[in-house]
């Protein structure tokens, strides 16, 4: 995504970590991690990567525990992830991963959504060519590390690109490479500040700021419901 759409993104992030909204979503995604994979975070780098996005975010260990904790429940057994995808208004394309205990209200929560913002949900598959899923860890530029020989360790783990900007390292790898380069990075000593499977658009757009308006419209709406955990476009 372009530079401008980031810098909006990362304010409204900033805002989000002082809202309660987010926090159900945060503890949601660490009850799917232990449900997943255990309730140890040192066996299980999902469960530790989505512990450390929710303390990044502010989310108390009281409630971190209790995620976990909830794992075990009949709560955490109903929940399904679930994908969907739509076509939002100058072409935009949206990915949207949910976590829910009842994918009728999903769907058509989204379809509302879609339909009253100039835009319509699409059969599942039909964009998943248009996105490419990717390892994303992120952390700030560390001090006395040279990022070279950072670049050539982190290879062997699945690294395909570590670009930085302003002052943010990225890690891009394969999806599967999640564990590995989560592992990786622990190992290097580096604390991640961000570390999730994001889909990359393969052929981003750009649009205008007067259209962009009209696709964070559609993206703040779909973004507040409750069931939705990720929401991925194909803005450059």
């Amino acid at each position: 995504m372009g530079r401008a759409f980031e810098c909006r993104r990362r304010a409204k992030e900033s805002r989000w970590a002082t809202m309660s909204k987010v926090f159900p979503k945060l503890a949601k995604s660490i009850t799917l991690a232990a449900k997943n994979g255990g309730p140890e975070p040192e066996s299980n780098a999902p469960l530790r990567v989505a512990i450390n996005n929710a303390k990044a975010q502010n989310l108390s260990r009281e409630n971190i525990e209790a995620a976990i904790k909830r794992a075990a429940g009949k709560d955490a057994a109903d929940i399904i992830e679930v994908s969907y995808e739509g076509k939002g208004p100058h072409g935009s394309l949206f990915f949207i991963e949910c976590a829910t205990d009842n994918s009728n209200r999903s769907v058509t929560n989204l379809k509302t959504i879609f339909n009253k913002n100039n835009g319509q949900l699409v059969n599942s598959g039909s964009l998943d060519f248009m996105f490419s899923r990717k390892t994303v860890i992120e952390f700030p530029v560390p001090e006395g590390v040279n990022l070279e020989e950072l670049e050539l360790e982190l290879i062997d783990a699945g690294l395909e690109e570590m670009p930085v900007e302003d002052g943010i390292v990225s890690v891009l790898g394969e999806y599967s490479a999640f564990a590995s380069l989560c592992h990786a990075v622990e190992k290097s000593g580096l604390a991640a500040t961000k570390a999730s499977l994001k889909r990359l658009p393969t052929q981003p757009i750009e649009l205008t700021e007067e259209q962009m308006q009209d696709v964070e419209r559609i993206l703040d709406r779909i973004e507040d419901d409750d069931d939705v955990q990720a929401v991925f476009t194909n803005i450059a």
